[in-house]
């Protein structure tokens, strides 16, 4: 299969692209700066550009067979909060899928898969209280675009997946992450390997299509019941 990944030079895209590349994909690595993914073994492209650009979004989509979006703010979220993101628009998630799914309508491509967040739409009833507060007070706009972007993906009309991860870590795990389409979760952590795992997986089959998919580490104990939770 041919995939794109939109935000291919962030913590998850890089991951991702690792493991489009490991199962045999040809992946298209779409980014600003995307020289950061040169030398990676496997077939890979470089595309720079701009999410938030309709025209760079159109030539991309054209002739992939899915799409992956790990849009999202790198910054520090306090300052970000305090004075708002130096590097990226703080609407990169909303506008940056709008423009892909346009893109995916208008040249037939079918699949997308979305990383969004633990706390967002069908799981916002379910995030822990101190989540919440945090959510509250520290990540309430970058919140607010993710819930717009879970929006437009939910009314795109494509065969859509909506991954929900808990907090992320650098942890190298080898384990699945537990996968629950019903929104629960095991720990409040879970690695981006682990995240990259999963949205390569969905990119490459339709097991989860139409659902919101929580994400998290399971202990070693209870790893073999991440199959049990999927729909």
């Amino acid at each position: 299969m041919k995939v794109l990944v939109v935000g291919a030079t962030g913590g998850t895209g890089m991951a991702l692209t690792r493991a489009l590349l490991a199962r045999g994909c040809e992946v298209t690595a779409f980014a600003r700066q995307p020289q950061a993914l040169q030398g990676l073994p496997g077939k890979l492209s470089l595309i720079a550009g701009d999410a938030l650009h309709q025209p760079d979004m159109e030539d991309a989509v054209r002739g992939h067979d899915a799409v992956v979006v790990t849009l999202g703010i790198r910054e520090n979220a306090l300052r970000v909060r305090l004075l708002g993101s130096a590097g990226t628009a703080m609407e990169v998630r909303s506008r940056g899928t709008q423009h892909v799914v346009a893109a995916m309508q208008r040249h037939g491509v079918r699949r997308l898969v979305v990383q969004s967040s633990y706390g967002v739409g069908s799981t916002r009833d379910r995030l822990p209280w101190l989540y919440r507060l945090v959510f509250a007070l520290l990540l309430k706009p970058q919140i607010a675009d993710t819930e717009r972007q879970e929006g437009i993906v939910r009314a795109s009309g494509l065969d859509w997946v909506l991954a929900q991860p808990v907090n992320l870590t650098d942890e190298d795990t080898r384990e699945a992450a537990m996968a629950s389409a019903r929104g629960d979760f095991v720990s409040m952590k879970v690695s981006r390997r682990q995240v990259a795992d999963f949205l390569a997986d969905a990119a490459l089959n339709d097991q989860h299509s139409g659902h919101a998919v929580a994400l998290s580490s399971a202990p070693a104990r209870t790893a073999l019941r991440a199959s049990e939770a999927a729909p």
